[in-house]
């Protein structure tokens, strides 16, 4: 099996912003050489084809990297060529062959080329292939990979297979961050140009520049691996010939992640980021904030004081909302000594978590007594009208993000996660309001099938989909204590993914052999669940024992509490584990780092920008400790009520962290720097957990009402994280 995983866990879909005034943080990486195959579904996009003839320019810079002339097995580079397999153990019926031999070559005269007899026959799960060292090259300087290709009609061949460009994240390689493509075969010689911009795993989404050109971060390549897989390839065994491995250069690089939809008008002809620019968007909006910094006498009693947060809160969605379009806007920063003064920014786009969030927000708002239920009732079938209108992709579900004010998609990504988290909002105000929105959300929750999203042969979700490339995402959610697993609870129960992929295909922890993770797991043994063959095992830090999650951040911990019932249903599984994060989160930042106060999550950073933050040894590849942002504290609140309480205190009597809007989004605690911005989705994890808390679950409760999510209640149920296995146990599983 392979693993691959995303450092944001989908959430950064929802505040990383493909708008070019900021950029997209998205880290990722993969524990094997071994690349996941994409669906069997998806047609290879028209540009990565097949041709006698390349159309590249008459002369295009050309680097060889094999041309397979010499005897020994190295290429024109002086980087190795070989074989891999999976699984060494089983090399009578899994491997591939390398021979050079001498046959007629693509231009008709005989030429020295690679021959590869490939095997994955087996009984058990076989995948291997070819590698050749890239050493370094700097694929920057280039716009496609080539080759020529052609399957042997008399032995047979598959039609289909997988290559994977690496990119070394470290100098000793621990940890590689790849790109892949998949490949067609013919029984004809046919160069195949790869334009690199489809291997979207190499691209660095986080640096600026790569929103210009984004091949500037496919530098120091590594190595290229063909991949066979026994559940990809089209026959199992077979023989396939290769030459004239090259990167090429045409001038031509075609379209990339980084591009945008065309907008169908101009909004305004003020210069864009400016402060009058802020002000015209502003007129759109029910309100914005009149002050900087509130100072205000909070309750002595503690569901009082929770609630004047909530409430506060409750005004975000109630005013940075599109009065006329009715979607919620994504974030607003205030200026530094006025609202409108200098660092004003309006964040006129939406993610689609955002409207979900929403959703669930306005609920909530009924729950604690800020709205009634007709004001309720109104203003989501209004936002629904919005969402309906929206232009959604061929699978049924929406694009990543929306311009609030001409309703354009700015993005061509259909994202797993945040689709998820739209439904997840669908589904709560349904079960909230049945009597006048069951036709409206019914509609919208029907539309798409999040089969689409999933890869059978990993048993994973895609990160998503790509529309204007015609190709999934290089990277699966492959962890499970993050905050995907909501929307993956939602999709099983909803009967569009298999119930294997909650208990095999995500992954608790990781085996000894990746050395890049935190720590060495232990009890990481197979056991029965539910009849699946679920590997567990946990990590520990001082006398704590947790399922770890990606970065150590509280917001893959704790987010999907606000729907999921791990608390009340998973005792000794996830409401243990969340437990025991939280006091993860308090005790590292007390005690490790030293800070007043405790709660780390990716969120803006004071000094600009956002990144992530996390307890680091309660991640599998933990996130930096630093700024602390409230949210990730108020989604503790059932876990540990009164430490969150005084940590809250505690911000507020240290920090102008507080604003007509509740809380700011973080605060520097050694500089005291406060990031003055409000971000739609942490500022609906902060109200609706404080309804949870305050009304015994009330989000929870609609959500688990709906009886498709009930049915799934066995999958919280029947998981124990910390019961001793011993390793010679032989768990019954499924074939």
């Amino acid at each position: 099996m392979t693993f691959a995983m995303t450092g944001m866990t989908g959430r950064r879909s929802g505040i990383a912003i493909f708008l070019s005034i900021m950029m997209l943080l998205q880290a990722g990486c993969s524990g094997s050489t071994i690349a996941s195959p994409q669906k069997e579904s998806v047609t290879p996009p028209a540009s990565v084809k097949a041709a006698k003839e390349s159309a590249a320019p008459k002369e295009p810079v050309v680097k060889l990297v094999a041309d397979f002339e010499s005897d020994k097995f190295v290429n024109n580079l002086d980087g190795g060529i070989g074989d891999w397999n999976m699984n060494p153990e089983d090399i009578n019926n899994s491997f591939t062959d390398l021979k050079l031999v001498q046959v007629p070559g693509v231009d008709g005269r005989e030429s020295r080329v690679l021959r590869l007899d490939y095997s994955v026959d087996s009984d058990r799960p076989a995948s291997n292939g070819f590698w050749t060292k890239l050493m370094g090259l700097d694929g920057s300087q280039y716009d496609h990979l080539a080759f020529d290709l052609k399957g042997d009609a008399e032995k047979g061949f598959t039609e289909k297979f997988r290559i994977e460009v690496k990119k070394c994240k470290d100098p000793e390689c621990r940890e590689s961050i790849r790109g892949s493509a998949v490949i067609s075969v013919t029984g004809e010689w046919q160069t195949v140009m790869l334009p690199l911009n489809y291997l979207t795993g190499l691209i660095d989404f986080a640096n600026p520049e790569s929103w210009k050109n984004p091949l500037v971060g496919y530098g120091n390549l590594s190595e290229l691996i063909f991949i066979f897989n026994d559940k990809f390839v089209t026959k199992k065994t077979g023989r396939i010939y290769l030459d004239n491995i090259r990167f090429v250069k045409t001038g031509d690089p075609g379209p990339s992640a980084v591009d945008q939809p065309k907008r169908t008008l101009s909004k305004t002809t003020i210069p864009h980021g400016t402060v009058e620019f802020a002000k015209f968007l502003a007129t759109r909006l029910r309100g914005f904030p009149k002050t900087v910094v509130v100072k205000k006498s909070f309750p002595q009693e503690d569901r009082e004081f929770l609630k004047e947060i909530a409430r506060d809160t409750w005004k975000f969605f109630d005013q940075i909302m599109d009065a006329e379009n009715h979607l919620p806007l994504d974030n607003i920063q205030i200026g530094e000594k006025e609202p409108f003064g200098e660092g004003v920014w309006i964040g006129d786009y939406t993610n689609v978590t955002n409207v979900g969030v929403y959703f669930m927000a306005v609920v909530s708002a009924v729950d604690l007594g800020f709205i009634t239920k007709d004001e309720a009732i109104e203003r989501i079938q209004k936002t629904l009208a919005a969402v309906e209108k929206l232009k959604f992709h061929s699978s049924g579900f929406p694009y990543n993000y929306y311009d609030t004010t001409l309703m354009d998609p700015t993005s061509f990504f259909v994202s797993f996660v945040d689709s998820g988290w739209l439904l997840l909002g669908l589904y709560v105000a349904r079960s909230a309001f049945p009597e006048a929105l069951t036709e409206q959300t019914t509609r919208l929750i029907q539309r798409g099938n999040f089969k689409f999203f999933y890869d059978p042969i990993e048993r994973q979700m895609f990160h998503g989909f790509y529309e204007n490339l015609g190709v999934y995402s290089d990277y699966h959610y492959g962890v499970f204590y993050a905050e995907p697993r909501a929307a993956t609870y939602m999709a099983i129960a909803r009967g569009d993914i298999p119930e294997e992929h909650w208990f095999e295909g995500l992954v608790r922890t990781f085996p000894e052999n990746y050395s890049w993770q935190g720590q060495t797991p232990k009890n990481r043994v197979a056991r029965d669940v539910l009849g699946y063959k679920c590997i567990g095992g946990y990590y520990e830090w001082k006398d704590l024992k947790y399922v770890p999650s990606w970065g150590g951040s509280a917001f893959e911990a704790l987010m999907p509490t606000v729907v999921l019932k791990e608390k009340e249903l998973a005792p000794e599984g996830l409401g243990k584990n969340n437990a025991v994060h939280v006091q993860g989160q308090i005790r590292y930042a007390l005690e490790e780092l030293g800070q007043p106060v405790w709660g780390m999550s990716p969120c803006s950073v004071p000094e600009g920008g956002y990144s992530e933050y996390g307890a680091k040894p309660f991640g599998i590849k933990g996130y930096k400790g630093g700024v602390v942002t409230p949210h990730a504290s108020v989604l503790a609140l059932e876990y540990a009520p009164e430490q969150v309480i005084a940590n809250l205190r505690k911000m507020l009597e240290l920090y102008e962290i507080y604003g007509e809007y509740g809380f700011y989004d973080g605060v520097n605690p050694k500089t005291g720097k406060v990031a003055r911005k409000y971000l739609a989705l942490d500022q609906g994890m902060i109200l609706i957990a404080i309804n949870n808390y305050l009304n015994n679950g009330a989000i929870r409760d609609r959500f688990d009402a709906d009886p498709e999510m009930k049915k799934a209640e066995k999958l919280l149920s029947a998981e124990k994280f910390f019961e001793e296995v011993p390793d010679d146990s032989k768990a019954a599983v499924k074939p």
